[in-house]
C-alpha cells in the first residue's frame, strides 16, 4: 500500500494541555532565537523554519479532553503571563473551599480543608474550552494543527529508533474490507515525536513494550473519574465554589471521593472518582456515582436541575515510582501518559503544560545539536529532575499506594507524608504495589453465587430525573462512531468471557465499563451467553484496557474523529 508521508521537524501526538503547550512554547523559543541572530544579539545559526505538527483523533481540538477541573495557573503562567488578558477561558476563580464526609445520610464539614485540597489562587476550567483556545494560540504561532488524525503506530529505523508516526486507515467496513472512501493513513516522520496521549495511551503501550520503558518501575495505577454537568434552577451554588466529599458511597476498602465545583450561569461540574484498583467484582464505579447523587445532600443540591452533559475519563494516580522513562531515540512522553499528575491534590493541567515547555526545550537544544538520541534527549530528565513538578510528585510519592490497605489507613499515610515530605514506612511502604486488575478478587473470595451479581446495587434505581443509566448518559456525551468500521475494542480470546470469566468474576467489564459498552447476551441455543460489543458508545476512557482481570482487552484508536465532544467540559 502506498502512503502518503509528510515531513516534519516535530510531532506531537494527543492535543491535551501539555502537547499544546509544549507546541507553542517550541515554535515560540525557535521565533526569539532566529529573530535574536538576525539582530546581532545572538551568535549562532538560525534555525530557519521548523515544522511542528500536532495530531488529534477527535474531530476538533478538545472533543475529547475532560477533567474536574480545576487548575493551578502556575504552567500556564509561565507559559503565558498574561493568560487573562488574552482571553484564557477560565469560569471563576476559586472563591470558597469546602471538605465534606459522606456518611449514608449526613454531610459533616470538616472545620480544616486539608492542605492539598485548598484552592486559592486557582481557577475553575472547562478544560474542553482552555485546550480549544490553546489550539488556536498555537495555530496563531504557526503550528500545524490536524484533527481526526488518530496516532495508530509508532515508525522506527533499523535501529529502533523512533521516526514518527502512522495515524489510522480511513474507509474500511467492520469486515475489515476497503469501502469506497478508503483513504490510507499517512506516515508522519520526524525528529522528534512527542507522544501526550493521556491515560493509557495505544502508543505509549505500544513504545513501553518494545523499549522496556517500564523495566525497573512499579505498575502504573489508575482512577476513574465519571462526571456530569448540571444546569440548576438558581443561584443555590456559588460560581466558584468548590466542594470535595470523602466517605459514601465508597467503602472502607474503596478508594472514592466525590467532588462539586461551581461554574458560571448556575451550571455546576458534579463527579466521583473510584480507585481502578477495588477488589469487588460487583462494583460498578457508574452506579456509585449515581449513588453519590442520592445522598441527601447532594440530592438537594441537584433538586430541580438538569442534567446536560456526561464524561468519563481515566486518572494515573501511581506517583513518582510509577513514571515510565519519559525518553528514548526520537521520542519524548508528557502529560498523563508519563505519570505527572499529583494523585493527592487531584491536579494535573500545571505539571502536564509544564512537562510538555520541559519536552519544547529538551527539543530546542536537540535542534541547535541536530542530535535526537536518547543521549541527547536525556536532558528531558534532567530539565524535569530540576524543576518544581519533581519537588511536588517527590511529596506525595507514596500517597495512593497506602489505601491499598483501606481508607483509613491511607487518609492516615496521607497526613504521614505531609509532615514527612512525602517519606512512609511499613505497610505503607511502596514495594508491594500490584496493578489495579490483579487487586480485583473472584467472586467466590466474597461469597457470590451466580443468582447474585446484581445484588451490590439492588436498591439502585435510575428515575431519568436524578439518576441516569448508562445509555442515557452516554447521550449526553454526544457519542458517535460510524458504525461500519472494525471495532476498536480488541478482545483477544472471547471464549474467556463465556467460560472463566463468567465463572470467577461474573463478566466485570459490564460494570467497570461507564458507556455500556460490553454486554452479555444470550448466544443462541448454545445455553451460555456470548460478549457483545457496543463500540459505538465508547467514550475514550481506557477503563476496559486497564481493568480487565485477563488484560485480554485492547483499546486501539478507531476512525479518526469518532468518540464523544466534551463541549464545555
Amino acid at each position: 500500500m502506498e502512503r502518503e508521508t509528510l515531513e516534519m521537524d516535530v510531532v506531537f501526538v494527543g492535543a491535551g494541555p501539555a502537547n499544546l503547550g509544549g507546541a507553542l512554547h517550541l515554535a515560540r523559543l525557535v521565533r526569539e532565537h532566529d529573530e535574536a541572530i538576525a539582530e546581532g544579539k545572538k551568535e549562532g545559526k538560525p534555525l530557519g523554519s521548523i515544522e511542528i505538527a500536532v495530531i488529534e483523533k477527535g474531530a476538533t481540538v478538545g472533543a475529547h479532553i475532560l477533567s474536574g477541573a480545576v487548575m493551578d495557573p502556575r504552567a500556564l503562567r509561565e507559559l503565558m503571563p498574561d493568560f487573562e488578558a488574552q482571553g484564557a477561558p477560565l469560569e471563576s476563580p476559586v472563591k470558597e473551599d469546602y471538605f465534606l464526609y459522606l456518611t449514608e445520610k449526613r454531610a459533616i464539614r470538616s472545620p480544616i480543608t486539608p492542605p492539598p485540597l485548598k484552592n486559592h489562587g486557582y481557577f475553575i476550567v472547562s478544560l474542553n474550552r482552555l485546550t480549544a483556545w490553546l489550539g488556536e494560540k498555537c495555530e496563531e504561532a504557526g503550528v500545524n494543527i490536524f484533527p481526526e488524525f488518530p496516532g495508530a503506530e509508532m515508525l522506527y529505523d533499523e535501529e529502533d529508533r523512533v521516526v514518527g508516526v502512522r495515524t489510522g486507515d480511513k474507509g474500511i467496513d467492520k469486515e475489515g474490507k476497503r469501502k469506497s472512501n478508503f483513504e490510507p493513513g499517512v506516515d508522519l516522520r520526524a525528529k522528534v515525536t512527542v507522544l501526550g496521549e493521556g491515560p493509557r495511551g495505544s502508543l505509549v503501550k505500544q513504545l513501553s513494550q518494545r523499549l522496556n520503558l517500564n523495566e525497573g518501575r512499579e505498575p502504573q495505577v489508575y482512577s476513574l473519574g465519571i462526571k456530569e454537568l448540571w444546569e440548576l434552577p438558581d443561584d443555590r451554588y456559588h460560581t466558584g465554589r468548590v466542594t470535595h466529599t470523602l466517605g459514601y458511597p465508597s467503602d472502607a476498602q474503596t478508594y472514592g471521593g466525590g467532588w462539586i465545583y461551581g461554574m458560571q450561569n448556575r451550571i455546576i461540574n458534579i463527579g466521583y472518582v473510584t480507585g481502578l484498583d477495588y477488589g469487588d467484582p460487583l462494583l460498578d464505579p457508574h452506579a456509585e456515582f449515581q449513588k453519590f447523587k442520592q445522598h441527601p445532600f447532594v440530592a438537594r443540591l441537584l433538586e430541580g436541575g438538569k442534567m446536560i452533559r456526561y464524561g468519563a475519563k481515566t486518572i494515573v494516580a501511581g506517583g513518582l515510582h510509577a513514571m515510565p522513562q519519559i525518553y528514548a531515540d526520537g521520542v519524548l512522553l508528557v502529560g498523563d501518559c508519563a505519570g505527572f499528575l499529583n494523585s493527592q491534590r487531584l491536579k494535573g493541567i500545571h505539571t502536564a503544560i509544564k512537562s510538555g515547555m520541559l519536552a519544547a526545550e529538551t527539543i530546542f537544544e536537540a535542534l541547535l545539536a541536530n542530535d535526537f538520541s536518547k543521549n541527547q534527549l536525556k536532558l528531558y530528565e534532567q530539565l524535569v529532575g530540576e524543576s518544581w513538578i519533581m519537588t511536588e510528585l517527590r511529596k506525595v510519592r507514596n500517597f495512593h499506594a497506602a489505601f491499598r490497605h483501606g481508607r483509613w489507613l491511607g487518609l492516615a499515610n496521607a497526613g504521614l507524608q505531609f509532615l514527612t515530605g512525602g517519606r512512609a514506612w511499613g505497610i505503607f511502604d511502596r514495594a508491594s504495589a500490584e496493578p489495579g486488575h490483579e487487586a480485583m478478587r473472584k467472586l467466590s473470595t466474597y461469597g457470590y453465587h451466580g443468582d447474585q451479581i446484581e445484588q451490590r446495587y439492588n436498591g439502585l434505581r435510575f428515575d431519568g430525573k436524578l439518576t441516569f443509566n448508562k445509555l442515557t448518559d452516554v447521550y449526553h456525551a454526544s457519542v458517535k462512531h460510524d458504525e461500519d468500521q472494525p471495532a476498536h475494542l480488541h478482545v483477544l480470546d472471547t471464549n474467556i468471557c463465556s467460560t472463566r470469566c463468567a465463572e470467577e468474576y461474573g463478566n466485570p467489564c459490564q460494570r467497570f465499563c461507564p458507556a455500556a459498552v460490553y454486554e452479555m447476551v444470550e448466544d443462541g441455543n448454545k445455553g451460555r451467553r456470548r460478549l457483545q460489543i457496543n463500540f459505538s458508545n465508547c467514550v475514550h476512557c481506557k477503563t476496559c484496557d486497564i481493568m480487565d482481570p485477563y488484560q485480554i482487552i485492547n483499546w486501539v484508536t478507531p476512525e479518526g474523529g469518532g468518540g464523544p465532544d466534551y463541549k464545555g467540559m
